[in-house]
């Protein structure tokens, strides 16, 4: 079930970007690039807010570019965790299962069961305005899970929290997408999060995308492109 993108063209405006690669089911993959060099513009492509002007994106033996949004199996988590303030934490994951406010109780257990993943245990009631800024990355991820997509797209989630709360959570990331084999891409604009997260990067800059490489080796010998913007 390799994610696998062949001679994709993605145009937005005046801008395009062009992708050929293969990434393994399962793999953990940080996307580096100068800003501007299309890192967005990729994931829109995948997750489907962007149709592709041309190629394919295939997962499962699925061309995924024919498939609206929401059909696709694919989760996103964006750099401003994608929560409604209006509701409780427990809601807010609850929207992986259901759009209602007042969950079944299957899924009221459910949405339990994945707080006390993320060791959040018992704040399901909780107003996110209660909420530290990584417990609001938390309850993301915990609703991400929930969908129980195999690919996730993480749209550097992470980049508001401190050092050490950014290292918990890539450590949590890492565990999770394990236990479910999930395919995860993370864009960042961190080194030291990319060496955190996986061992294999993809470059975007010059209007395409390219790689997957080791992501030690491509941060010690960078090529022009990245150098710069390092």
């Amino acid at each position: 079930m390799a994610l696998e993108l062949k001679d994709l063209l993605l145009e937005k405006g005046d801008f395009s970007l062009t992708a050929d690669l293969s990434l393994e089911a399962g793999s953990l993959t940080s996307v580096l690039g100068p800003s501007g060099a299309g890192k967005s513009t990729l994931f829109d492509g995948l997750a489907g807010f962007l149709e592709p002007n041309r190629g394919s994106i295939g997962f499962d033996g699925l061309d995924l570019a024919g498939l609206e949004p929401g059909q696709r199996p694919i989760a996103v988590l964006f750099q401003d965790n994608n929560l409604f303030p209006h509701l409780t934490a427990g809601q807010n994951i609850g929207l992986a299962l259901s759009h209602k406010r007042r969950l079944s109780k299957a899924d009221a257990a459910s949405v339990d069961a994945v707080l006390e993943r993320v060791d959040l245990g018992g704040l399901a009631g909780r107003s996110l305005s209660e909420l530290s800024g990584g417990q609001l990355s938390r309850v993301s991820l915990a609703r991400m899970l929930l969908l129980d997509r195999p690919i996730w797209l993480l749209d550097e989630p992470f980049s508001a929290l401190g050092p050490s709360l950014k290292r918990d959570m890539l450590a949590l990331v890492k565990e999770m997408a394990g236990e479910v084999e999930a395919t995860v891409l993370m864009i960042t604009h961190d080194p030291s999060d990319a060496l955190a997260l996986s061992d294999s990067a993809i470059l975007v800059a010059d209007n395409k995308v390219d790689g997957p490489f080791n992501t030690t080796a491509l941060l010690a010998d960078p090529p022009e492109a990245l150098r710069r913007y390092l």
